[in-house]
Order: structure tokens, then C-alpha cells, then sequence
């Protein structure tokens, strides 16, 4: 091991076996997806069952009405992993000119305006109709209980509630009925219940009891027949119908929804082919430039080039390497990247990475550095990096961010993750996001909301991701998987918005060179960079800005303040919300870890 040898003492062990393991934000969906596999369902079946019900138990951090993307291996092509296409795009009438004349500079961080056309759900069920073995009955079964019969709500649940209580009550009536009950917010552990989301799947169930045929094609011809019903039937009706009414948005002001039924059936979740690189031997897949996924590819670009002792997260030089990488790979997120003609072929290749890798002093960066194309030429647009806050008491209202619980100047958790991997080598990794219930008013016969992905587009024409109808935002959600020889061995991800690949960098480098087992990678302390544009409403940049646990330890901190960057303590447990699955294709040995910050996520196999 060349890094800081990890603490003795981890909160728990990296769980082992050979028959499957599971790991996500949440130890329901993580023992449901056990309970899957222990049932003879394979890992596409156990995660779809885990991510529906990640919609009920963590209502303020995914919905029905909200995104995801996915990477995953089958056991039988395991040398070639897809990605689950769950992100949505922009309505028809999603307009820089309609968004302007509503009076606005901005997408707002919260209402319908900011909806992308939900995709989550058809993403999940177009893996389960293609990969699964299931019928869909058996994996929404898991869900549909604990929407009927109610789940102890989670604390951060009720604190998500108690910041928005006034916004419900005073604007938003049907999620105040559906969150609080009898007008009151509930207290941690009290059960809570969403029948009218259990009543939305068993129709789903319902739209393909019709459908006959026996063995595998009739059992995927039931799932597509949910499928349409979802992007056709009741569901989009009901949206389409309940925005029209205008409505409270995080900017104070009052406006309808532009999404219709036309726009729910013309989206259609697919399989893409991921972006790669290879790094130390491995072989690093992500989604593509749409998303962020690049941003992890290009800092294990430059960093590729370094000596061990600077890629060591936990040291004053490791910390301060890390942070300026990512800097640079953000600052190109920023300019390039977006649903457009990326070249990643630039971005990612070794000349570009060893320019970029110059770039890095002994002192922090205080500018905005994006890289200039092969003309010589860097983008016409320029995120603005000093945009106005707003009305904090607005703020405090709206439910900003993913889904931006402040504590200390930290996003204080958001977003779900799980991952799987069964006995049979397949596997996959997950990232549902959006659709919290903070993010606008519920459509009451559904109970659940749209989601707030636009608000990472732009008002400005010249922005590669550009507010346009048909084009999808560019996303935070991005998982990885990591092959070797052409068998994947490490699904991984985290929640945490700009944060996501920044988190997921620190265990990679940990793993793949510091020979950390898995949960003491994910119990390791973390830190990230807010020197970026962010991805939230309203579009925040800290200078120099730096993120970091206490438990980095003060000779570290310190030293990261003597070479400029303006550090904010976190606290001792507080950033990171990674899980892992791996599996040893040699043997067949798997292993689990998941994050013990906020003592809610858990790993299970056997």
C-alpha cells in the first residue's frame, strides 16, 4: 500500500461472499434487493425492485416524477457495459423566449418550469422488460407495501418537511396534504404513507395483466404494455392537466408548467454505449459528455501522469493535487459540455491531459481555467460565476439544489444510489435522482411530483447546454463501473450533485492504488471543490472553494490554507454518501460497503 494506511477502526465491515450483495442510500431498498436475489432473481431484477421503493422511503431525495442513469454488465457480454439512459429532456415548448417572458434569467430551482420530462421510471422498467427476469408484479410488490401500509419516516425526511412547511401550506396545499397529515409535520418514526403511488403501480401492473404469452417474450411484452401506459396513459394526463395551473417557483413568482402528454410519449429510455478510458490497468466507464460523467475521466487523466504520493486524498499534497485536477475538469464541464457534439476525443486525450496537468502549482487556484479547443479557441460561453443569491427567505422556502439541506455552506445529502451484483457476475450501478418532494407541488391523484433537472440549463444561447426543447440537461447523476481484462469488478457511486465525482474519485484512487477494501474507502474522510459553476439554482462559485471532513486532521487543513484555498470544516461525518459492490471473476467472491454518514445506508449479501 504506498497511501496513508487507512484508520484501524472502520464503522463497519466490507461485507463478503459469493452469492450476491447489495448496497444503496437506504437499508430497505437495500434488504429488498437481497431479498431478490435470495429468491432466485437476478441483480436488474433486485435493483429495480430497490429503486421503486427508494421513491417511497426517500421521498426528499427521488420520485417517480424525477431521473436517473445507470451503468451496468451482463454476465453474458460482460466486456461490454451499457448505460441506462434515464434523463429526460427538455419539453416542446421549454423555450429560452417562454422562460424570458415569464420574467425570468434563470430556470428556477423549484416548480414545473424546471421539470424535465420524467425518466426514471421508464428507464428502470425498460432495464427490467430487456435484462430481468421478473414479472413486474413480483418487483413492485416491495414498493406498493410500503406505500399502503407506511414506512418509519426518516428524520431527515420530517427535517426536509419542517424547511418547506411554509411553502406547502401558504402555496402548494396538495403536498401539504400529502406530508402533512391532518396539517401537521410528522415526528421521526411515525409511519407515513403515499396510497395514491401504490395505486399508480398496480395500474402500471394492471396495463399488462391484458397481455398474453408465456416465458420470457410474454413477461417483456407485459413490462412494455406498462411501459405506454405510463408514457401515454393516466399518469401523463394527470401531469399535464395539474401544472397548467400556475403555481409558487423558487423565485417568488407564480407560473404554469409547460410539459404535456405529448412530451411524456415521445420520451423513450435506452441503452447507450459509455465513455472509457483505461487508468492504472482498469478500464473506467461513465455516461457521456449529456452528463458530468467525463468529469472523473479527465482528473484521472491528469492525474494519471503523477507519482503515487500526489494522488493520496488523505495527505496535504494529495488533497491539494486532487483539488486543482478537478478544478480544471470542472471548468471544462462547464464551457463544453452538454446534449451536443462534445469532442471527447480532445478532452480525454493524453496530449490535452499533460497541458492541463502543467497547470498545477504548489499553490491553489483562484480562476476559472477551462481548457482552449484544438483551434486554439476556448468556447464563446462563460458561465457566469458571480450570479446574483436571490431572496434568502425565497431560498429557504423553495427547496433549492439536490435537494440542498445547508449545514455550514454543505449540500447535507440528496439523491439515492444502489448498487447489485449477483451470483452469476451480472452487475450494476445507479444513481435516481430528482423528483423530491420539495421540488413541486404533488399531483394529488398520483402522490408524487415533476422533477427539477432543468434548472442545470442555461438562459443564454451559446451555452452548449442551452435551454432547448428535445435536449436533455446536463446531469450531475452519473455511477461507474470498473472492469479489468474485460470483467467488471468494482459498481460504484454516490449522491451528491457536483459532488458525485469528486467523492467517487477519492474511493477510486483509494481502491485502485492505496489498496483500501471498500468501506474503509468509503469511510475514509472526504473533500470536494465548490471552485465550479454550480449545476443548483441559484448557480453558486466559491473561489478556491474547499470542502473538507475535520477528520482530514489540522496539519492538512492547515496546510491546504497556507497554499490558498478557502477551506470550510465540514465536520467530522459529514461529506460522501458512496456504496460499492465488487466481484473477483476469478473466484467469484463478492464484497459490499455502503456510507455510515447519517446512519441510513447499508450494504446486505451473503
Amino acid at each position: 500500500m504506498s497511501f496513508t494506511s487507512p484508520a484501524a477502526f472502520t464503522t463497519r465491515p466490507t461485507l463478503e461472499g459469493h452469492f450476491g450483495m447489495a448496497a444503496s442510500t437506504h437499508w430497505l431498498a437495500t434488504a429488498a434487493s437481497q431479498a431478490v436475489l435470495e429468491r432466485g432473481g437476478n441483480a436488474f431484477d433486485a435493483a429495480t425492485a430497490g429503486a421503486f421503493l427508494l421513491h417511497v422511503v426517500e421521498p426528499h431525495l427521488n420520485g417517480p416524477g424525477g431521473d436517473m442513469t445507470g451503468v451496468f454488465a451482463t454476465a453474458e457480454d460482460p466486456a461490454n457495459p451499457q448505460i441506462m439512459m434515464g434523463q429526460g429532456p427538455a419539453p416542446a415548448a421549454a423555450t429560452i423566449d417562454h422562460y424570458r417572458s415569464e420574467g425570468l434569467d434563470m430556470v428556477p430551482g423549484a416548480g414545473a418550469l424546471a421539470a424535465a420530462v420524467p425518466g426514471a421510471v421508464d428507464s428502470w422498467l425498460n432495464l427490467l422488460e430487456h435484462h430481468g427476469t421478473w414479472e413486474l408484479a413480483d418487483v413492485l410488490d416491495f414498493a406498493i407495501d410500503y406505500a399502503e401500509h407506511g414506512h418509519p419516516v426518516l428524520a431527515r425526511v420530517v427535517g426536509t418537511i419542517e424547511r418547506v412547511r411554509e411553502l406547502f401550506t401558504e402555496h402548494w396545499p396538495t403536498s401539504a396534504a400529502q406530508w402533512m397529515p391532518e396539517g401537521q409535520v410528522p415526528k421521526s418514526g411515525d409511519l407515513v404513507f403515499n396510497r395514491p403511488y401504490a395505486e399508480v403501480l398496480k395500474k402500471l401492473i394492471a396495463a399488462g395483466e391484458g397481455v398474453s404469452g408465456e416465458g420470457a417474450e410474454g413477461r417483456a411484452a407485459r413490462i412494455a404494455a406498462a411501459r405506454q401506459e405510463w408514457k401515454s396513459g393516466f399518469v401523463a394526463e394527470a401531469v399535464a392537466k395539474f401544472i397548467s395551473t400556475p403555481h409558487r417557483h423558487s423565485t417568488g413568482g407564480d407560473h404554469a408548467g409547460v410539459m404535456t402528454a405529448e412530451d411524456f410519449a415521445g420520451f423513450e429510455a435506452r441503452f447507450e454505449t459509455p465513455v472509457t478510458i483505461d487508468f492504472r490497468g482498469y478500464s473506467i466507464a461513465k455516461i457521456g459528455a449529456w452528463g458530468q460523467g467525463p468529469v472523473l475521466l479527465q482528473t484521472l487523466k491528469i492525474l494519471d501522469g503523477l507519482d503515487d504520493e500526489r494522488l493520496d486524498p488523505s495527505t496535504e499534497l494529495g488533497a491539494h493535487t486532487i483539488l486543482e485536477a478537478l478544478k480544471l475538469a470542472m471548468a471544462d464541464r462547464d464551457t463544453y459540455y452538454g446534449d451536443a457534439d462534445v469532442d471527447l476525443d480532445w478532452l480525454l486525450s493524453e496530449d490535452y491531459a499533460v497541458s492541463r496537468r502543467s497547470l498545477i502549482t504548489d499553490a491553489a487556484s483562484l480562476e476559472f481555467r477551462p481548457g482552449a479547443n484544438p483551434t486554439g479557441a476556448v468556447s464563446t460561453f462563460t458561465p457566469p460565476l458571480t450570479p446574483e443569491g436571490g431572496d434568502k427567505e425565497a431560498l429557504a422556502k423553495a427547496g433549492i439544489g439536490e435537494p440542498t439541506v445547508q449545514k455550514n455552506g454543505v449540500n447535507n445529502g440528496d439523491t439515492c444510489h444502489i448498487d447489485v451484483v449477483d451470483r452469476w457476475g451480472n452487475v450494476i450501478s445507479a444513481t435516481p435522482s430528482g423528483g423530491w418532494l420539495q421540488s413541486s407541488p404533488v399531483v394529488p391523484e398520483l402522490g408524487f411530483c415533476l422533477g427539477t433537472r432543468l434548472q442545470m440549463m442555461w438562459l443564454d444561447e451559446s451555452a452548449p447546454s442551452a435551454l432547448t426543447p428535445g435536449k436533455r440537461p446536463r446531469t450531475t447523476l452519473t455511477p461507474t463501473l470498473i472492469s479489468e481484462d474485460g470483467q467488471p469488478v468494482i459498481a460504484l457511486g454516490s449522491p451528491g450533485g457536483d459532488q458525485q465525482e469528486q467523492w467517487q474519485l477519492l474511493m477510486i484512487l483509494r481502491m485502485l492504488i492505496g489498496g483500501y477494501e471498500p468501506q474503509q474507502a468509503i469511510d475514509a474522510p472526504a473533500l470536494h471543490t465548490t471552485s465550479l459553476a454550480g449545476s443548483f439554482w441559484p448557480r453558486t462559485w466559491v473561489p478556491g472553494g474547499a470542502v473538507v471532513e475535520d477528520r482530514l486532521g489540522d496539519d492538512v487543513i492547515n496546510g491546504l490554507i497556507e497554499r490558498g484555498h478557502v477551506v470550510t470544516r465540514a465536520g467530522d461525518w459529514e461529506l460522501g454518501r458512496l456504496s460499492c459492490v465488487t466481484r473477483d471473476p476469478a473466484t467469484g467472491r463478492v464484497s459490499a460497503g455502503a456510507n455510515p454518514r447519517g446512519a441510513q445506508g447499508y450494504a446486505a449479501g451473503r
